[in-house]
């Protein structure tokens, strides 16, 4: 009779360890003028499809220039009257943050830049020394200003806000509040290949993984990297798949552009990956790094902790390099 005891609590201790049956939630679609992968873990099934969609829309609704009816359409169209919410407010502290940290390099405000050279949502036009000195005077981050009220003013009327090198990434950053607001703890958000990562991956039980592209590659996709991640997120930025070609000229345009000089930034550096506590972070830096000089950057990432960098680029004889923080080697899977 003990023994039968013994053999049945034996038993209940044995089913009070098994392990919850994770389940991988996920969905994907597209948004932001990309597409998107938000996979999270639970112990039951769950579809947050509407609360992800409602993300989306309130951030194309305050900072989405390819929307006329956005925030930040208005205030470029000279509204005065915008009272911005809070997403607007803290993508514009982040980018007065990385603005000051870059030494004026991430500037929001080339929007009339954006466009003129075609990526933007404004007219393409055609541009000299003379069109981008003037087009260069409607550009500056000191030319606007966050007020009390939460209304923007603008030194002139013509300046255009452009968050496309941030918004991205902020918009990940509210998708993983969301989710951390529902409890769950082990997720990996992807939007446009930039990623935020939280836990692990439970069902693997492995650490989220992630590609980097290699920028050499222009056709078809070849990874350069693989890196783990867990409680960071990760952006990447390069020129190998975003440029135009000028149909008469043949000319390549690419889409950093260099807001001191107003020129793109066809430079040697080829692709940036930043991983940071935040996306947006991590977004706008790795764009700053795209148009700012390889020595600049080194000294940006000497004083950021929180920042780790990959750099891939080419020196002086042409031959492709790289440079890697002693922290973002640490993320690498050998």
């Amino acid at each position: 009779m003990l023994k039968n005891v013994l053999l049945f609590t034996v038993g209940l201790l044995f089913l009070g360890c098994n392990s919850p049956q994770w389940v991988k939630n996920q969905n994907t679609g597209g948004a932001l003028g990309t597409s998107y992968s938000i996979i999270y873990i639970s112990d039951e099934s769950l579809d947050y499809q509407q609360e992800i969609d409602s993300v989306f829309q309130a951030v194309n609704q305050s900072m989405s220039t390819y929307l006329p009816t956005s925030d930040i359409s208005k205030i470029n169209e000279g509204d005065s009257t915008v009272v911005v919410d809070d997403m607007f407010k803290e993508v514009f502290d982040i980018s007065t943050e990385v603005h000051q940290a870059s030494n004026g390099y991430f500037d929001p405000t080339i929007g009339v830049l954006a466009n003129a050279w075609g990526f933007g949502p404004g007219e393409q036009i055609q541009l000299d020394s003379l069109r981008v000195d003037s087009l260069l005077s409607y550009v500056g981050w000191n030319k606007v200003q966050l007020k009390g009220d939460n209304t923007i003013t603008k030194a002139n009327p013509a300046i255009r806000f452009d968050f496309n090198a941030v918004a991205k990434g902020y918009a990940i950053d509210r998708l993983g509040a969301l989710l951390d607001g529902k409890g769950i703890e082990n997720y990996l958000v992807e939007v446009g290949g930039e990623v935020l990562a939280k836990g692990t991956n439970l069902v693997s039980g492995k650490q989220w993984t992630v590609g980097i592209d290699d920028p050499q590659v222009e056709t078809g996709r070849q990874l350069k990297l693989i890196v783990s991640l867990e409680d960071k997120a990760m952006a990447s930025s390069g020129n190998y798949r975003k440029f135009r070609i000028d149909p008469e000229t043949g000319e390549k345009y690419v889409h950093t552009i260099n807001p001191k000089t107003g020129y793109t930034q066809n430079s040697y550096v080829l692709a940036t990956s930043v991983v940071a506590n935040t996306c947006a972070m991590a977004d706008a830096y790795a764009t700053s790094f795209m148009a700012m000089d390889l020595k600049e950057s080194k000294k940006v990432l000497e004083k950021h902790d929180d920042l780790e960098a990959y750099i891939i680029y080419l020196d002086e004889n042409g031959n492709t390099q790289e440079f890697m923080t002693s922290g973002f080697e640490a993320f690498v899977k050998q």
